[in-house]
């Protein structure tokens, strides 16, 4: 199949991609099946089937049939067909098989070279929109961090490579040194399912698994075409192939935010984020309560970072719930009661600040390991272990999820009485005077967690139904609250991005295994913006004063900055960390958020608050190398640039959060960047 610089062979007979070539140059790592079928029975035995397994195969004019599997009447139907230059990929399963339940589908496999790091002369690096997007160089690493690849299980885990939850959009591309393979999958419907790579046999193979919904008996079919495109050798170029189709085929009450009239006035404002507790100093302290309860004890600590920063603040409260901290769903009210909480959010409106909370999303909490809170016997009398997320024997499981914080289980939000346990629990809140409530922290992406309970009226596996539940209850939210806004721990996945419109998004947890890119920036820059989020478990040693780079990250990408403070007003490198005898610069960490604070209001705004974010000039300047997570050292640009376009103008921005003049280079153009500010540079 000849395609836009690309030539695809597909074995139909052998039922394999035999190759791929891209630019003349032969790109294939290794052979895999084009398909891989997970099917389980009802006493839950699991099987995989593979067009290998196939004992016929009808070849069609654009495609074939595969039949004769053995012990499974299946047959399954592969179609790809050039459109506009590039390759749509389609899977039709039928299935006679009453007892057998189609969980998930790999499809197309595709095995391409190992990554450029790791012994590959032909190997390049992974585009993965994880966690805000990462470029992904060196597979070793990723093995040796939280993000490796793993096949999702029940209980849930937090960290899978699942859209929509921690990965945000339905896309991945190997970028080689003089192209790239955009692989897409253009569900406008944006079922769940498993987007990742993993290193097998030699190569790395690009998986797309679509988990069906199904029911026993039932077939499956893509109604969607996943594409294969041939795209130059920079990330946004994969970016920008993702964002046309993003575009013309929005989710449910996405809209552009000039075009939002829901928003709330302080949207545009890009406030600084400040969040600490008012019990405790980090997530597995004592908490009892600290310097800033009772709330209105934090004012004189907020108004010293107004004036030394000279911008709006929103106080994230951590530790403010009044059940136990980090004890879902019940939040309300909050500690020491709902007068001297609303007396705080009363002062904090009359300064012209804001008030936010974290909440921590879908967990129902037994029992807390930080206080004396047990819900064991309310558990027992309502029967509220029917609302939980159920294993494939439909038995509820102990989350996995916070479990240093609390013992409990995770509440499946598609059940009738999870509903009502939601419903119940935060309705108060989407009552109270907060301005923003981090409603589904843990819940990454804004998704919900694995459930295959027959009890409950939703299919026995994962898929569609997921997302349309969650779009459907966060929308009922939405009406209930107001211009309050929600967000959820990572940036909103993609389905959710007009219930979710501000997020803690933690860039910082792809330096453990890659180099943050802000691909979500870039598709999404126009329809949201985010918070650089509270930076737990950066990777960064808490002995080198790293947070001034990360909040020029955040700045340069649109989001709100963010510092987490102690009790004490200093601030710390990371939430949650041990270490309070290194703290960052606070002098210089005020100058620079003040400087681009400034900035923001007097140049960048047109850009930074609703700009469309374009593919930047190279910029060439000095490096720096910082030592990450488990040994790893990692080698990046000193200075962050991104480009933006907003009333027919191009600009560059180039950010310096040193305290010393920068020099760059920008095409022909030599040019310094005062310390602690930023600049902005016309582009054509």
């Amino acid at each position: 199949m000849n395609l836009k610089n690309m030539v695809l062979s597909v074995d139909f007979n052998s039922g394999e991609i035999d190759s791929l070539s891209i630019l003349k140059k032969e790109r294939l790592g290794g052979k895999m099946p084009i398909f891989k079928l997970r099917l389980r029975n009802r006493q839950n035995e699991i099987s995989e089937i593979s067009a290998y397994d196939a004992k016929g195969v009808i070849v069609t004019s654009d495609g074939a049939e595969y039949y004769g599997f053995d012990n499974f009447s299946v047959s399954v139907c592969v179609e790809v067909k050039e459109v506009n230059g590039e390759a749509e990929w389609y899977i039709n399963i039928n299935s006679e098989e009453p007892d057998i339940l189609i969980e998930s589908v790999d499809f197309p496999l595709l095995k391409l070279p190992r990554l450029c790091e790791n012994n590959s002369d032909r190997g390049g690096a992974v585009l993965l929109p994880m966690n805000e997007g990462v470029l992904v160089r060196d597979n070793n690493k990723r093995a040796h961090g939280w993000f490796k690849h793993k096949e999702p299980n029940y209980p849930s885990e937090g960290n899978y490579a699942i859209f929509p939850n921690m990965v945000c959009s339905q896309m991945l591309a190997y970028i080689f040194p003089d192209c790239s393979l955009y692989i897409g999958a253009h569900d406008n419907k944006r079922g769940v399912k498993q987007i990742d790579f993993f290193e097998n046999d030699g190569g790395i193979v690009m998986l797309f698994r679509m988990f069906t919904g199904c029911r026993f008996g039932e077939g499956y079919k893509t109604d969607f075409p996943i594409v294969f495109s041939a795209l130059g050798a920079d990330w946004q170029d994969s970016a920008d192939r993702y964002r046309v189709w993003f575009e013309e085929n929005l989710p449910p009450r996405v809209k552009k935010i000039y075009d939002n009239k829901n928003l709330p006035e302080w949207y545009s404002d890009s406030p600084l984020v400040v969040a600490y507790p008012v019990r405790g100093i980090h997530d597995m302290d004592e908490m009892k309560p600290n310097k800033l309860f009772p709330y209105v004890n934090a004012l004189p600590l907020l108004e010293e970072v107004k004036r030394m920063t000279d911008s709006r603040i929103l106080a994230l409260l951590m530790h403010w719930e009044g059940t136990a901290p980090w004890a879902p769903p019940y939040v309300w009210p909050p500690f020491g009661g709902e007068e001297p909480f609303n007396e705080f959010a009363d002062a904090l409106h009359q300064n012209g600040d804001l008030l936010g909370v974290y909440c921590s999303g879908f967990g129902y909490t037994m029992k807390s390991n930080l206080i004396d809170y047990d819900k064991q016997d309310e558990l027992k009398k309502r029967g509220l272990i029917h609302a939980m997320c159920a294993d494939k024997d439909s038995i509820p499981k102990i989350s996995k999820i916070c479990t240093g914080q609390r013992s409990g289980y995770d509440i499946c939000p598609s059940s009738e009485l999870g509903k009502q346990i939601l419903n119940e629990a935060y309705t108060p809140l989407f009552k109270s005077r907060a301005d923003y409530a981090q409603i589904l922290d843990q819940n990454h992406g804004g998704g919900q967690y694995l459930c295959f309970s027959e009890n409950h009226t939703h299919a026995p596996t994962a898929g569609i139904w997921m997302t349309e539940n969650m779009q459907e209850l966060l929308t009922h939210w939405n009406s209930l609250a107001g211009n309050k806004l929600f967000g959820c721990e990572s940036a909103a996945a993609e389905p959710f991005i007009g219930n979710l419109l501000y997020n803690d998004n933690r860039f910082e947890l792809n330096y453990i295994f890659g180099e943050p890119v802000p691909f979500y920036a870039y598709v999404y820059h126009e329809y949201i913006r985010n918070f650089m989020g509270n930076q737990v478990c950066c990777p960064f040693p808490s002995d080198i004063d790293t947070m001034r780079y990360r909040l020029g990250y955040s700045f340069a990408i649109g989001d709100s900055m963010t510092l987490p403070i102690t009790p004490d007003g200093d601030i710390l490198s990371s939430w949650s960390t041990r270490d309070f005898t290194n703290f960052p610069d606070k002098e210089k960490t005020y100058r620079f958020i003040k400087n681009m604070t400034h900035f923001y209001n007097t140049e960048a705004k047109p850009y930074l608050y609703a700009g469309r974010m374009i593919k930047p000039k190279k910029l060439v300047c000095e490096t720096v190398t910082f030592d990450v997570w488990d040994g790893f050292k990692n080698t990046y640009p000193a200075l962050h640039t991104a480009a933006y376009e907003a009333d027919g103008k191009r600009v560059q921005l180039v950010v310096n959060p040193w305290d010393s003049v920068k020099s760059f280079k920008i095409g022909e153009k030599e040019l310094s960047v005062p310390s602690l500010s930023a600049i902005l540079i016309d582009i054509e």
